[in-house]
């Protein structure tokens, strides 16, 4: 696993110069951004069944300022330290700053950050800015679209911000960690669209992995999921990621379950 990261970065040159589906990802985000002037909102609970049965709940807003620039807030709610509580909460914002249009086809291509905090006293070998540490990231998407199937790539850098004596003795965090992606989603219904009020059926595979720089250990994750859309503006997901090789085994989100709301208002932002 050592190689995974220059290997994914090779596959994602490749297929994002040749990748008409939904684009909306579940475990990742495309380098598309919501309609301009709208507002988005989503619950996410994601978890394992093993051991104690973990779950974090996410709720989150998302405003879509301009084609190019749109921002999601986060906050992070769980009983893994127990008590039920808020750990913590991240702003991510992205910035589209390509984008190349034809008949039934475009690619775009976005950076983005995202700053998060967690108040969570326990660490693991992956860094988990969605809920688990604090810290930063930056990055690169790239989404092609072709007719029924969207292909999507990323690579960003994140680096931990948790302080040492917030660490448990002997607890194996690392200080930065870099990620990579490789996205595909296809459309499957409606075979001919007549109204935007049909419901969509879009299937997708995701490929998840990250590489600690420090030491090359690394983890590679697939994570099938579905997704419905109903009335353009209402979206259901239902994903699982399990590990499939790598030598990073103490992360929460090894063999996690998503389950996610999403609803959006179009041209409400002034």
């Amino acid at each position: 696993m050592r190689y995974t990261f220059f290997a994914v970065a090779v596959l994602l040159l490749s297929v994002s110069l040749r990748g008409k589906a939904q684009e909306l990802y579940v475990f990742t985000e495309p380098a598309s951004n919501m309609p301009a002037k709208s507002l988005g909102l989503r619950l996410t609970n994601e978890g394992i069944f093993r051991g104690n049965r973990m779950n974090r709940t996410i709720p989150e807003l998302m405003l879509s300022f301009n084609k190019e620039l749109m921002i999601h807030v986060q906050g992070f709610l769980s009983a893994m330290d127990r008590n039920y509580r808020l750990e913590g909460g991240s702003v991510y914002a992205k910035y589209r700053f390509l984008s190349i249009d034809d008949a039934q086809r475009h690619l775009r291509m976005s950076a983005f950050g995202r700053l998060s905090t967690s108040k969570r006293p326990t660490y693991t070998q992956d860094i988990n800015l969605e809920g688990d540490n604090s810290g930063a990231q930056a990055g690169l998407v790239v989404t092609q679209l072709l007719h029924k199937l969207a292909l999507s790539g990323t690579v960003g850098y994140t680096r931990a911000f948790d302080l040492e004596s917030r660490r448990l003795a002997g607890s194996p965090q690392p200080d930065e960690m870099i990620s990579y992606s490789l996205s595909s989603g296809y459309l499957v219904l409606p075979v001919r669209y007549k109204n935007y009020n049909q419901p969509n059926f879009n299937v997708y595979f995701e490929m998840l992995g990250k590489t600690n720089p420090a030491n090359g250990n690394s983890y590679l994750d697939f994570a099938p999921a579905l997704q419905v859309i109903l009335n353009s503006r209402t979206r259901i997901d239902l994903g699982y990621r399990f590990q499939v090789s790598g030598d990073i085994d103490e992360r929460f989100n090894k063999n996690m379950y998503l389950l996610r709301a999403e609803f959006n208002f179009f041209n409400v932002l002034k």
